[in-house]
């Protein structure tokens, strides 16, 4: 049952002395942040020049947040504890940062900022400042892995990092706030994933202060045993710590902490001594305290501790306002920071003992500095499962199938260090082969029937759940902590995901680019596969390929979009980017059957180059061409290839280059892209002046955005899909869309001149054969066998 601890004396007088005085030295230096320019210590009395003339933070979760940080460090040193945090709440960075100062490691790493008075000055200063730091959990503050800027990630971040970590707990604060969003709710249910034996722990600690900007929070609001109810329905053992007198909190926070660490290296023994895996009820802790406690109770008459004012900037006018000035003053003052830091403005050594040393402090755990644990996959030669290529465009294949013996052996060889997420489609993305070295985790009820092609298992390594949300926590999470992983997803639905796309690639350009000390983590990978042009059965709502838009807003430099047009490309693609680091890969790669083109040696050529001439599907010999007819994708490949096989068959003279890119981001320059193509290499593709019929897969739009400064931008034609769709067969959706064969013939007669006279016989023949395939479809209910076979004929 849920209960609330006793408020035991499990300190003594003089260890409670001494955590509130440590957690005093928090809460001043959370508020000190926020306000002060100068005279960090309050040697002198309190002046309008020594407040920063724009004062930015939130301090309401801080004291609450630092409270935890305090116990949990008593508890790191009485257990040896190996223990990361996680800050949940929005830009709760002032309690982080205050810790990971008074712990020194914040020193080791920022000299500037040394543990004495100027040093400290310089450590507020920064603080939501110009060339200073943000105010949430930024790649720049040690012991993080959450940004914290956007919220409802922080307990998915923290299972992902739990899982294969077996030693490590993952203390992960909860903003009431947060606890609204989407992702927050369904990442409560990460518990049934957790395995007991092979994995580590996850306290979660819901942090109740009643308020956002704004408004009250509702799980601040509802009934005691309405919340009790809810937190035991998710399958956790909550326990309660509820008040707002400091000394009696700390009693309570240190028995109730205490309690539930116990409680998870009991849960954890009893499972590994016996192997069973069978899933324990977790405790959880919900933290209920004032908002802005501590802070000022009143301003202008007006309620601030325990209320939404507290949430930011509790007093705003300090600078022009004395009587504000004086309240700030006696606030900071509240904490007596003469008597916890010395005349050099160091904190006291009886002090400084309460924390971790080494690795131990949660601010220097490796865990949160991923890189410096990492380890490099052991992966199998990708080419020994290669697709045998006879002929070009002769056979078909699911290239995602290929792709999953791949994986699966990928799997074997690295049993704990290696998992693949997605979201209930790991069977219908065709990567069932995986299954083979390791089943889908879950520690729920099983039924009898599930032995019949359920493949579920307590130690299984494959994680789907119905929550891309929760699934790219997962990842991240676990990538955050040095480990690799794989994930797959409908292309129409990965959208679910942009928001966490757009944080973990801030979070990757800002660590890459700026923070020389965070080690280079593994690289998230997505697979996009259930592709917009194969929604033949699922129509409009499935047919979306905007994601490669999101992406392409990021850095360069973070991120790359491969679109393999064959099994074999799409392996060697698989097997760089399993090898890669910091950055977000995304693959698009169709699970159906598709033509398969290029020799395994081909294709670790092509790919490797990114971009490339295939002259077996070229006319021009290497002479200037006519026209150059490129493309990216799969089904694009196949279209412009067919359209090729046309214009050959009816223009016999015709002089065709075609193109196919793999690399998306090598259409950039090379200036802007360390990996895009020089001037001279894309003008020796795509001529200065010929035109260019670009199939591609998603919105013609990004291709324009990727090449507009080049040479020949304005012969460059794109096609590529265009919001027109519904239940059709894959044929009729390309017509609709104008990235079909006959419409892509058309295009090249109406902008090669010498075709004009020729070729109006021809365009009429093609327009039939687009209204006869229509009108087969919408009668069959499939392609022409001539499409659905069509194969190609050197």
């Amino acid at each position: 049952m849920p209960e609330t601890m006793e408020a035991e004396e499990t300190l003594s007088a003089e260890e409670l002395r001494k955590m509130d005085a440590y957690w005093r030295a928090c809460n001043y230096l959370s508020a000190g942040m926020i306000y002060l320019r100068s005279n960090p210590l309050l040697r002198e009395p309190l002046r309008p020049e020594h407040i920063k003339n724009r004062l930015l933070g939130h301090w309401g979760s801080d004291p609450g947040q630092s409270l935890i940080w305090v116990h949990l460090n008593r508890l790191i040193k009485k257990y040896d504890l190996n223990v990361i945090y996680i800050s949940g709440p929005g830009h709760g960075a002032p309690a982080t940062l205050s810790n990971c100062y008074l712990e020194g490691h914040y020193s080791e790493i920022y000299p500037d900022k040394s543990r004495d008075e100027p040093g400290l000055l310089k450590f507020f200063k920064q603080f939501s400042f110009p060339g200073g730091i943000g105010s949430h959990c930024t790649p720049e503050t040690p012991g993080s892995i959450h940004e914290g800027g956007e919220l409802g990630y922080s307990i998915s971040h923290a299972y992902g990092a739990a899982f294969d970590n077996p030693d490590l707990i993952v203390a992960v604060a909860i903003g009431d706030g947060e606890a609204e969003t989407g992702p927050l709710a369904t990442s409560w249910h990460s518990n049934k994933f957790l395995n007991p034996i092979r994995d580590g722990a996850v306290l979660p600690i819901l942090h109740l202060n009643g308020y956002k900007i704004a408004n009250p929070t509702i799980l601040a609001r509802i009934p005691h045993e309405e919340l009790e109810s809810l937190l035991t329905g998710y399958g956790h053992k909550p326990y309660f710590v509820e008040g707002e007198d400091p000394l009696a909190m700390h009693q309570k926070m240190a028995s109730t902490l205490e309690q539930c660490v116990l409680e998870i290296r009991s849960l954890q023994q009893q499972a590994r001594a016996k192997g069973d895996a069978t899933r324990p009820r977790w405790p959880m802790i919900v933290l209920r305290s004032p908002k802005g406690w501590t802070g000022p109770k009143e301003v202008d008459g007006h309620k601030v501790e325990g209320f939404w004012r507290a949430h930011q900037v509790p007093v705003a006018d300090p600078v022009t306002n004395k009587a504000h000035l004086k309240l700030v003053e006696d606030w900071l003052r509240s904490y007596e920071p003469e008597k916890l830091f010395d005349s050099n403005g160091t904190l006291i050594p009886e002090l400084q003992e309460l924390a971790p040393s080494g690795e131990r402090r949660i601010s220097a755990n490796p865990h949160a500095n991923g890189g410096l644990l990492r380890k490099e996959l052991e992966l199998p030669d990708f080419c020994d499962y290669a697709v045998k290529i006879k002929s070009p465009g002769s056979i078909y294949v699911p290239p995602t199938d290929v792709l999953g013996h791949f994986l699966a052996e990928v799997m074997r060889r690295n049993m704990s260090s290696f998992r693949v997420f997605g979201p209930d489609e790991t069977a219908s993305n065709r990567l069932t082969a995986i299954y083979a070295a390791s089943k889908k985790t879950w520690l729920a009820e099983y039924k009898p029937e599930d032995a019949d092609g359920g493949e579920l298992d307590v130690a299984g390594r494959v994680m789907e759940m119905l929550s891309e949300h929760t699934l790219e926590g997962w990842f991240e999470g676990y990538v955050l902590t040095g480990r690799h992983g794989f994930f797959s997803s409908y292309e129409a639905f990965i959208h679910i995901i942009d928001s966490m796309f757009n944080q973990h690639a801030k979070w990757l350009e800002k660590s890459k680019k700026e923070v020389g000390w965070r080690a280079p983590i593994p690289s998230i990978n997505i697979l996009i596969t259930s592709l917009v042009w194969r929604q033949d059965h699922n129509g409009f709502t499935h047919q979306d390929p905007g994601f490669l838009d999101v992406v392409t807003n990021k850095s360069a430099e973070i991120v790359r979009i491969y679109l393999p047009p064959d099994a074999n490309c799409l392996l060697s693609v698989a097997d760089h980017c399993l090898r890669s680091r910091d950055y977000v890969n995304v693959i698009v790669a169709d699970k159906q059957e598709h033509l398969q083109y290029l020799s395994m040696d081909e294709a670790v050529t092509h790919c490797t180059k990114g971009i490339g001439i295939w002259d077996w599907a070229s006319t021009d010999d290497g002479t200037e061409p006519d026209v150059v007819m490129a493309c990216a994708g799969d089904i694009a490949t196949m279209e412009s290839l067919a359209a090729v096989a046309i214009l050959k068959e009816r223009f016999s003279d015709l002089k065709i280059r075609f193109v196919n890119v793999v690399d998306l981001f090598r259409l950039m320059p090379e200036t802007e892209h360390p990996h895009g193509l020089s001037d001279r290499d894309f003008d020796s593709l795509f001529t200065t002046n010929k035109p260019v019929i670009f199939n591609f897969h998603s919105y013609a739009s990004l291709i324009h955005k990727l090449s507009y400064r080049r040479t020949n931008h304005d012969n460059i034609h794109v096609r590529g899909y265009k919001e027109k769709g519904n239940i059709n067969t894959p044929l009729e959706l390309a017509i609709l869309n104008q990235v079909d064969r006959f419409n892509l013939a058309i295009d090249v007669i109406d902008r090669v001149p010498r075709l004009h006279p020729s070729g109006a016989h021809v365009k009429e023949w093609l327009k039939g054969q687009i209204i006869e395939s229509i009108n087969y479809a919408h009668k069959e209910g499939i392609d022409k066998e001539e499409i659905r076979s069509w194969k190609w004929q050197a």
